[in-house]
């Protein structure tokens, strides 16, 4: 029995696809670590983007496998290709369901993770910098208590400079009175919707790959079978 042509060369072109994919998570989530800009507020709030970089570059091992094993007609390529796949779909599910289920422990995930570098004032010079940076874009002051997290010494990244913006005065000076918190719960959010589209649009492409793969790595077996009978 011939091995199918079609499932053949749909495989070949579904696998570099799928290639391309991983490379384009790889750099979103890369770009979404360059965001940052290395600021260590957020990569302490933010830890999914680690998660994508690994993902993208599996996926690109995988869709490499996958195009050698369908031109190849290589069933342990292939064999690999779908037992690799099976199991990022089955990370890919659990991850989705926690990440559901813990939805509504974001905002308090957060503040536990913040509260942690309070006093700030005691935090090292990189991490106050960094603090300063983010109070300056997020128009916000201090973490999870607003202005009082810096004690006496509030920094000038603090000033008030939107006067739209809630404000108060402290030590004689107009600061902002929101705190950063909110600014950070926002962006992590934003960067989770990111992360479960990406992984929704990756999980259906998954489950065609493996369709693919399977019915090709049975045709060549059977096609291996009439041979040497």
């Amino acid at each position: 029995m011939a091995v199918n042509k079609f499932i053949k060369y749909s495989l070949f072109i579904f696998n570099f696809l799928f290639w391309l994919c991983g490379c384009g998570i790889l750099a979103i989530s890369i770009y979404l670590k360059v965001t940052n800009n290395g600021n260590k507020i957020l990569n302490v709030t933010i830890p999914g983007v680690d998660l994508l970089i690994a993902i993208g570059a599996v996926i690109m091992v995988l869709g490499f496998l996958g195009c050698c094993g369908a031109v190849r007609e290589s069933r342990c390529m292939l064999l690999l290709f779908f037992i690799g796949l099976l199991l990022i779909f089955i990370l890919l599910l659990a991850a989705g369901i926690l990440g559901a289920v813990a939805q509504a422990q974001v905002d308090s995930w957060i503040n536990g993770q913040l509260k942690n570098l309070v006093p700030l004032s005691n935090q090292p010079s990189d991490v106050q910098n960094d603090l300063g940076t983010l109070q300056q874009e997020g128009q916000c002051c201090g973490l999870t208590g607003g202005p009082q997290d810096w004690g006496n010494q509030v920094p000038s990244s603090c000033k008030c400079t939107n006067t739209s913006a809630p404000c108060t005065t402290m030590s004689g000076n107009s600061v902002y009175s929101t705190p950063c918190v909110t600014y950070v719960s926002n962006i992590m959010k934003k960067n989770m919707k990111i992360v479960a589209g990406i992984g929704f649009a990756i999980g259906v492409v998954m489950l065609i790959g493996m369709s693919f793969a399977m019915t090709l790595y049975c045709q060549i077996g059977r096609k291996g079978g009439v041979t040497t009978s």
